[in-house]
């Protein structure tokens, strides 16, 4: 094999990063979405009737490669991408959080999940940032 002056080592490298980096950053996002999750519970509304299905008990985080629930907003079922977290609020009993988020003809808006994600993401992406840094550093340190 020609000495090829340590590129040929430098490319299997970095080839091997995206992965280590995409496993070592899973637990920042899980640890993310799971803040913003609790500060959405805080926020949605309390509901009205004792033997309504629990809208704060239908926010879900959803890891990568898993499906969300039916009828969860904002988007319906799917398979959350790789690198990826959801977090969904609603499923086949509660119905409704949309509604209350955006308000109707008849009833004003109470927003629960929109305000949870603004109030946070500044800070989960520089958690994410600095994971990532983290699992490049570790990996280019071998």
């Amino acid at each position: 094999m020609a000495n090829d002056g340590g590129i040929g080592r430098l490319k299997q490298r970095l080839a091997a990063i995206p992965n280590n980096v995409k496993e070592a950053v899973q637990p920042t996002l899980l640890k993310q979405a799971n803040t913003i999750a609790g500060t959405m519970r805080r926020f949605a509304p309390d509901d009205p009737a004792t033997d309504a299905p629990d809208l704060k008990s239908s926010i879900e985080v959803t890891p990568a490669g898993q499906k969300t629930p039916p009828y969860s907003q904002p988007g319906g079922s799917m398979v959350v991408p790789e690198n990826a977290v959801a977090i969904t609020a609603g499923n086949t009993d509660v119905r409704y959080p949309h509604l209350l988020e955006h308000g109707t003809t008849r009833m004003s808006a109470q927003p629960f999940f929109w305000p949870s994600v603004r109030l946070h993401r500044k800070k989960a992406q520089q958690a994410i940032k600095r994971g990532v840094g983290r699992a490049v550093k570790k990996e280019w340190g071998k």
